[in-house]
């Protein structure tokens, strides 16, 4: 791949010269997206971050809860079926397991059109229009800290990502 695809791409576009250049220049931001680190792979980084910090959310909603209703309730005894009930319902409320599987497809996606011959500007928008869905939706759910920030670095990845997109045909 590489000079060879681009030279046969370039010889089989016709029209004006600013065609041309305008082919050319859309080659070579595609080409830079795809240089390490890329900010593809920084994505990545930061969505398996965000994958080790929802690790044990679960756990961390049990024990929140335990505490509040110790405050609440004192020496009263809690119901343990409703209590686990309560924390199945927090838990499926605070996973973000779908999300993180999406952000994988959507990232390697990105990289197959990065990769591939053809000018891919709109498909690339859209993408980063997906990636940015599931990050709000991540962020949204987040009851961590640590999830937070990390959300913060990937919209901001994700910024410079869409501005490089919007120089791609």
């Amino acid at each position: 791949r590489g000079r060879r695809d681009d030279r046969a791409r370039l010889l089989e576009v016709r029209g004006e010269p600013h065609e041309l250049l305008r082919e050319v220049g859309t080659l070579g931001e595609q080409r830079d997206l795809l240089r390490e680190p890329s900010r593809i792979d920084e994505l990545a980084r930061l969505r398996a971050s965000i994958e080790t910090h929802a690790a044990g959310v679960t756990e961390q909603l049990h024990k929140k809860l335990l505490e509040r209703l110790a405050r609440l309730v004192g020496e009263t005894a809690v119901d343990p079926t409703r209590l686990a009930q309560e924390v199945a319902l927090l838990a499926e409320r605070a996973d973000i397991t779908e999300e993180l599987v999406r952000l994988v497809s959507h990232l390697e996606q990105a990289r197959a059109i990065i990769a591939g011959p053809a000018a891919a500007g709109r498909k690339l928008d859209f993408l980063v229009q997906e990636l940015g869905r599931e990050l709000n939706t991540i962020g949204s759910k987040s009851q961590r800290t640590e999830i937070s920030a990390t959300i913060v670095d990937a919209k901001s990845v994700l910024e410079k990502l869409r501005e490089q997109v919007q120089n791609v045909e």
